[in-house]
């Protein structure tokens, strides 16, 4: 059982905007927010399953927490999301973006949409959410961006060109904004997970024939868990990380130290 050094009322008073937050990692981190006092709103494309999670978190944690619709490649949509936000919150102190897509294929098969589509709902999505949250929040209430990233492109990664590129964008936006909001008060930080287990992406990326010898080759000897990367985001949102800016934290066990296991993503 993962067990949390912070105390309760930590992140007390502030209020979390996370994308991707119906599911996976997303989730994981608006709850392990809520549990340290935040309010939350979560976006996301699937409007049934993200009213169920708000739902769902705020039972957990007895925070409020609103469904906020939206498909982050669409500016429009995030601005509508973010309003809503501020209409039931007031502000905004934290926003996470953790939606992600991702899929195997090889560089050759790779379609011109799919590589389009990944670009577009990380490094765009991205983008996307920081602007609109800067323009109707963050430059007045200042506060904290997280941008949850990748180890796969630290390197290369064999079916992955699309989502190499697309993470590679976010560590250099992270970098970016670091560079020219961190006069304004605002801490612009990522977090690189590595093979997270129980989440969409894991059981899209790894083979069932290739698990035991990936984890093998990890140096901890095992995959990450969501609510590591959550402690991690808390971190990174409260006043105990108030010295990193313009930081990607790299939490995957150590599994970057060695690419070759990578090359075990698509066995069969």
């Amino acid at each position: 059982m993962h067990r949390s050094p912070f105390r309760p009322d930590l992140l007390e008073g502030k209020v979390a905007l996370v994308t991707g937050g119906g599911s996976g990692i997303g989730l994981g981190i608006a709850r392990g927010l809520m549990q340290y006092g935040a309010k939350a709103a979560i976006l996301g494309r699937k409007e049934d399953r993200l009213r169920e999670a708000a739902q769902l978190l705020s039972d957990q944690t007895g925070q409020a927490c609103i469904a906020a619709p939206a498909d982050v490649r669409e500016p429009a949509q995030v601005e509508r999301a973010i309003d809503e936000a501020l209409s039931r919150h007031g502000r905004l102190d934290i926003v996470v973006n953790a939606a992600a897509g991702n899929f195997l294929a090889p560089a050759a098969a790779l379609s011109y949409n799919g590589f389009r589509t990944v670009m577009e709902i990380d490094a765009q999505g991205t983008y996307n959410v920081c602007k609109a949250a800067f323009e109707k929040s963050l430059r007045e209430h200042v506060g904290n961006v997280i941008n949850i990233s990748a180890t796969l492109h630290y390197g290369a990664t064999p079916m992955q060109a699309h989502a190499c590129a697309a993470k590679a964008a976010v560590d250099a936006l992270t970098r970016a904004l670091a560079l020219e909001w961190g006069g304004l008060g605002i801490r612009v930080n990522g977090i690189a997970p590595g093979l997270i287990a129980n989440t969409e992406g894991f059981r899209r990326l790894v083979a069932a024939g290739a698990k035991e010898k990936l984890e093998k080759r990890i140096p901890i000897g095992r995959f990450g868990r969501i609510e590591e990367i959550a402690s991690i985001a808390v971190f990174l949102a409260s006043d105990i990380s108030s010295l990193i800016h313009g930081a990607t934290i790299v939490a995957d066990g150590g599994a970057w130290l060695d690419r070759g296991e990578l090359a075990l993503l698509a066995e069969e």
